[in-house]
């Protein structure tokens, strides 16, 4: 079966067919019974290596790609887990950087299938789509076999279905308000939920955190007898310039500093993620205060080489067209922060698709003050926010003569670049697009826009 040719389409379209009809990641019942049944089925697949795991709100997806270059970096070979997907499933399950080969992620899930149908036989509610790909992914990566998975979390963190690990390395990025239905109404409830990753004997890198979350993450990781290392103590960003195509760095680590690193993407936020995955990289392989730094080199090329789709990535120049996968009120003001220090715009216009279950109203206005004008649209998601609602929402924050409404995305994509470059004469290449609202409403962009499968 090739995983190009016709035949290995149309497998793989079989194949995530049946995965869609299970309950979708919004669909939750909160436990680890069903995934620790399937790998128990599978042999322990989980066990075959260690983990690095990587929770928060945002900034996980991205941290995790930055922890998996650099142990490449390191000659480890590395099995990354993250999601949600841009384009296509596939990118979930990385294996030397690459997301898996159609033929690959086939067979995986034929090997697998049997045990989950025994899983669903035997409990009250069947296995889910986020795991069942769980089990794929760990069944896959002891095969291959891998000398380390980096593994994100889904939603939460004690009951997530990546947690039936124990990780070596904990990772916890920036905790803000977010699925507050299912994890809690204030941040210290929700890292709490998240603090589940944090197990016996690890090594817990905690980016910086509002002061509750903080205490929430650091009882954990005392409980649990846990090493802790805090940005803006044992690591953190030392100093940070705008380069041509990114940022110019110099970073703290657990064993010392690391100057000179270039990273070629924008925005305070991502110079934080960098700072984080560096600690736990050297947590990894066990370099701190009393052994030095890792190789500086090594770091510097691996940083260089990183790259994060749809996180505030360039997809048109004439006018620029920047699509970006935020979808809460703190991903939103950070990804405005970058656009503000790193693109001299002189008038942005805004295309924004959102889902239900978001503060969508905190989201915009966040952009209001950067974007001229709003094209308010919506994805093909089920929980898609209808574009007529999400406009009004938008009229409420920037006012009716600055949002139009265009249901569709490929339209909305249109009026925008036509908006941006139909600006007065001084703002002749000056002009920007800003994609955003959801990861969903970023891949399909992506896709329209003739973005390669990451």
């Amino acid at each position: 079966m090739s995983s190009t040719g016709p035949g290995g389409d149309a497998e793989l379209a079989r194949v995530e067919k049946a995965l869609l009809a299970r309950w979708p990641e919004t669909r939750l019942e909160p436990s680890l019974g069903r995934i620790a049944a399937l790998v128990d089925l599978l042999g322990s697949p989980h066990r075959a290596m260690p983990v690095v795991q990587v929770a928060g709100t945002n900034g996980k997806t991205t941290t995790a790609r930055m922890v998996d270059e650099l142990l490449r970096g390191f000659g480890l070979r590395v099995g990354r887990f993250t999601s949600p997907h841009l384009q296509s499933m596939r990118e979930r399950i990385v294996l030397d950087g690459e997301p898996v080969s159609a033929e690959r992620f086939v067979e995986t899930f034929d090997d697998v299938a049997p045990y989950v149908d025994m899983v669903d036989a035997a409990g009250e509610h069947p296995m889910s789509f986020f795991e069942v790909v769980v089990g794929m992914g760990y069944a896959l990566f002891a095969d291959a076999p891998v000398d380390v998975a980096v593994v994100e979390v889904g939603m939460g963190g004690t009951w997530d279905a990546t947690n039936v690990v124990d990780a070596r390395v904990a990772v916890v990025t920036p905790v803000a308000l977010d699925h507050a239905e299912y994890l809690g109404p204030d941040v210290a409830t929700i890292a709490g939920e998240k603090a589940g990753i944090i197990k016996p004997d690890a090594i817990a890198v905690l980016a910086r955190q509002e002061p509750t979350a903080l205490d929430a993450l650091v009882r954990r990781a005392v409980e649990v007898e846990a090493v802790v290392a805090r940005e803006g103590t044992e690591f953190g960003v030392l100093d940070r310039r705008v380069a041509v195509g990114g940022q110019q760095l110099r970073l703290q680590g657990l064993g010392g500093e690391y100057g000179d690193v270039f990273l070629p993407l924008f925005g305070a936020h991502q110079a934080q993620n960098a700072a984080t995955a560096l600690a736990a990289v050297e947590a990894f392989l066990g370099a701190g205060a009393t052994t030095g730094t890792i190789d500086v080199e090594t770091v510097r090329a691996a940083f260089a080489a990183v790259r994060s789709p749809g996180r505030l990535e360039r997809v048109r120049t004439s006018p620029t067209v920047l699509v970006d996968a935020a979808h809460n009120p703190a991903g939103m003001a950070a990804t405005v922060d970058a656009v503000r220090e790193s693109f001299d715009f002189t008038r942005l216009v805004g295309v924004v698709g959102a889902v239900h279950g978001k503060d969508v109203s905190g989201m915009l206005a966040a952009l209001e003050d950067v974007c001229a004008e709003l094209v308010v649209t919506q994805n093909s998601s089920s929980r898609a926010m209808p574009a007529d609602e999400l406009g009004a929402l938008a009229v409420d924050v920037f006012g009716a003569d600055r949002v139009s409404v265009s249901p569709r995305l490929p339209e909305a994509l249109t009026e925008a670049i036509e908006l941006a470059e139909a600006g007065p004469d001084d703002a002749l290449g000056g002009s920007g697009v800003l994609v955003t609202g959801s990861v969903i409403t970023a891949g399909e962009a992506r896709t329209i826009l003739g973005g390669t499968t990451p």
